[in-house]
């Protein structure tokens, strides 16, 4: 006798509202739909957000229309939310952390299903999502807000506990305590690295990013040295500096989507800017392009993308994905690049970038291919020639920054990264 097949689950739904910023503006309703294997979202913005005079594209695949807008990824890799929000989900260390929670939660009550990817947007504070879009549940609290008293952003003072349970996570070895420590806690502003939102000791919203187990290189100073490098080479650039846990060098990193007042700072992706799929090659004449429309001084930030494109091909910073680009809402639906951020020496890479510099050209290899696109980049030969000079001037004084009190690194350690500053970009 033939058996009757299981009937399929019915479609869950479940709905957040999205608010913008510390004045909690509605900005709409999303909800997150799981039907069997197909994740999917819906959006649709309030009418006080379509009608207020400050209304704005708050991400560029979403139009300014009534009724819900249909979200479904592109490919298995692409988020199921629309980018804006893609952008505030945890990066790969933070997805790490609440996986392996749950993984212990489940040992423990069989009756869990598996995490979905409304799981993984939930479980970042509120207090530290990156950007201005915050969620809340029906019942009107925000997604994972410290009670009114609390907070769920851990001190400065608390980096050597940070700093053991990520060690803990990295080996292995974590207890419940130090995920439920961790978790929310990462960010989208980074990668596989072991990282946590904290508060600096002045209480502004900081990252602290710490050495892994499989460093075989002072990674954190490094990524130190290269932001403050930056600096001197005319490059805005994130505010870092090493502080010293347990002999261990951590990088505490400002974030820069929040205001002295603390207020947020909407914030988009490169590849939120371009629409871009996250397996798509993209080039930074494109970005160019879409920046022309979107942003409000074009020309200081076509400028100003040039001279970081010289800089990282000057110290070998390879990992220049369209994620490790980011622009700040400036008023009036315009937009400005961001502070540089995630700037890394890689002295075992070949200094070829990950992001093409034109679709005809393809990977920046050499000097003498940018000062061949720099007109796309509103520069002119002679002005173009001149950023050249005052980032090389800047990079060939690395050993000098590399042994300053602000980055630490010691005698021996300048030949870890020596092959990333003296390449043949120079000769």
């Amino acid at each position: 006798m033939a058996t009757k097949a299981a009937a399929k689950p019915a479609p869950t739904r479940t709905p957040f509202d999205v608010c913008l910023g510390k004045a909690e503006k509605p900005l709409g309703r999303l909800i997150f739909v799981k039907d069997g294997q197909r994740e999917f979202s819906q959006l649709a913005y309030s009418e006080e957000w379509l009608s207020d005079t400050q209304f704005f594209d708050v991400s560029p695949d979403l139009h300014r229309q009534s009724g819900y807008q249909l979200r479904k990824p592109p490919t298995p890799n692409d988020s199921c939310f629309f980018l804006a929000l893609a952008d505030t989900e945890p990066d790969a260390w933070g997805r790490r952390v609440i996986a392996r929670a749950h993984a212990k939660a489940r040992a423990k009550d069989a009756t869990l299903g598996p995490l979905t990817e409304a799981d993984y947007l939930s479980c970042v504070d509120d207090f530290s999502r990156v950007g201005a879009l915050r969620l809340r549940d029906e019942d009107g609290h925000y997604l994972r807000r410290a009670a009114d008293g609390a907070r769920s952003t851990p001190a400065f003072l608390e980096l050597e506990k940070i700093l053991l349970a990520s060690r803990a996570v990295e080996m292995s070895q974590e207890t419940a305590e130090d995920l439920a420590y961790l978790q929310g806690k990462a960010t989208s502003l980074g990668g596989m690295r072991p990282k946590c939102t904290i508060l600096d000791s002045d209480g502004a919203l900081s990252l602290g990013k710490f050495p892994s187990v499989n460093d075989e290189r002072s990674v954190t100073r490094g990524e130190v040295l290269a932001l403050r490098l930056a600096q001197t080479a005319g490059i805005a650039s994130a505010q870092a500096r090493i502080v010293m846990v347990q002999d261990q060098p951590v990088a505490v990193i400002r974030r820069f989507d929040r205001t002295p007042e603390q207020n947020r700072i909407p914030y988009i992706s490169g590849a939120t800017l371009l629409q871009a799929r996250r397996d798509d090659e993209h080039s930074y004449t494109e970005i160019v392009d879409v920046m022309r429309a979107k942003c409000e001084n074009f020309i200081d930030d076509a400028q100003q993308l040039w001279r970081r494109l010289v800089f990282n091909h000057l110290i070998t910073n390879v990992d220049d994905h369209l994620q490790n680009i980011g622009f700040l809402y400036s008023g009036r639906n315009q937009w400005r690049l961001s502070p540089a951020f995630d700037l890394n020496p890689f002295p075992d890479k070949d200094s070829e970038s990950k992001t093409w510099l034109s679709e005809d050209s393809g990977p920046i290899t050499s000097i003498k291919q940018l000062m061949g696109q720099a007109a796309r980049f509103e520069l002119s030969n002679s002005q173009a020639q001149t950023v050249f000079e005052e980032v090389a001037t800047a990079v060939k004084r690395w050993k000098e920054v590399a042994l300053s009190p602000a980055v630490g690194l010691q005698a021996h350690d300048i030949n870890d990264f020596k092959p990333a500053f003296e390449s043949k970009a120079f000769r």
